[in-house]
């Protein structure tokens, strides 16, 4: 059986508050296999962001385990954990502010490499950064440029060389594409799917929208205030989605159809639950339309109803 590149054990991460423990990532369980790539939806503060840096270790795990090739990285010291980030890099959401001002595009993409010291030739290090910029389509003539010089699309392509740069096996892709235009988010996907043909990368593609998750996703997981409530494949949850939640989500995407202008959707409505300490039971049950009274007082199984489709509600609990 293929050992998968990626898995998580019960990973929790919590930020202590005045007021209790604030459960960000909750008990996630996933499996991300080489070359393939497992998209990450849900609403803004939902713990998915939290969970890509749980995983490359930015944010350290409050409990679980974090596997990279059957090993469990929380255990690693520094030096070790030196080594693997080499093959664990991170795309981050705003082109803007990840990028340092100061720097020049090819500083920019260098700094991790003189940092890993994996290439220490001059030579060597002004080619390797004129391949990457050819990789991701940056124009030589921008090299010397800074970022405040260039556009969005640009700048996204510039952190994409810059994860790039070490050759990682696993990118964690932190929804790279929302603050751009369509069209720049267009190429920016057909980019990374290229490199992922031609390079066997794999990626944790996280985003709120759904429309642009299907596009490059092989396995989609949804997650509600910091748990995972429904996993399955790609054409598999767009076809058949259980969870009331993820029906919500899915009925939310805009379908570019005039004659369909006028249908009513269906709005969730009821109070987010408190992720601070949360009670045992469903973290949906307030804002679910077929609420019930199993939903709460008890922790909801999170099971394989059909192959490959996971899903943690008490209408399939059966």
């Amino acid at each position: 059986m293929e050992q998968p590149l990626i898995e998580t054990k019960n990973l929790k991460k919590y930020f202590q508050t005045s007021e209790g423990n604030l459960h960000a990532v909750d008990g996630i369980n996933l499996k991300i296999f080489k070359g393939k790539t497992l998209g990450v939806v849900g609403e803004s503060g939902c713990g998915k962001s939290t969970l890509g840096r749980t995983i490359i270790r930015l944010l350290e795990a409050t409990e679980g385990e974090v596997l990279f090739k059957g090993n469990n990285i929380l255990d690693y010291g520094f030096e070790e954990m030196l080594n693997i980030r080499k093959d664990m890099q991170i795309i981050f959401q705003d082109p803007y502010a990840s990028l340092n001002p100061r720097m020049t595009v090819s500083e920019i993409i260098v700094e991790p490499i003189k940092v890993s010291r994996i290439i220490t030739n001059n030579n060597k290090i002004n080619k390797k950064v004129s391949e990457l910029m050819d990789t991701v389509g940056l124009a030589k003539r921008l090299v010397n440029s800074y970022p405040h010089e260039l556009d969005g699309g640009r700048r996204q392509r510039i952190g994409i060389a810059r994860a790039l740069a070490l050759n990682p096996e696993f990118i964690i892709c932190d929804e790279p594409v929302s603050a751009l235009d369509v069209s720049i988010q267009a190429q920016i996907l057909n980019l990374m799917m290229d490199l992922q043909d031609e390079e066997g990368y794999t990626y944790m593609f996280i985003t709120h929208d759904l429309s642009v998750v299907k596009h490059i996703s092989d396995e989609i997981m949804v997650m509600y205030l910091g748990q995972a409530i429904e996993q399955a494949s790609s054409d598999e949850l767009f076809e058949n989605p259980l969870h009331p939640y993820t029906q919500a989500l899915l009925g939310a995407i805009l379908v570019p159809n005039l004659s369909r202008r006028n249908e009513n959707k269906e709005i969730v409505r009821g109070e987010v639950t408190n992720p601070i300490s949360p009670k045992p039971g469903c973290r949906f049950a307030p804002r679910c339309p077929y609420f019930k009274e199993d939903c709460l007082g008890q922790e909801i199984e999170y099971k394989e109803v059909d192959k490959g489709h996971f899903v943690s509600c008490v209408l399939y609990n059966k």
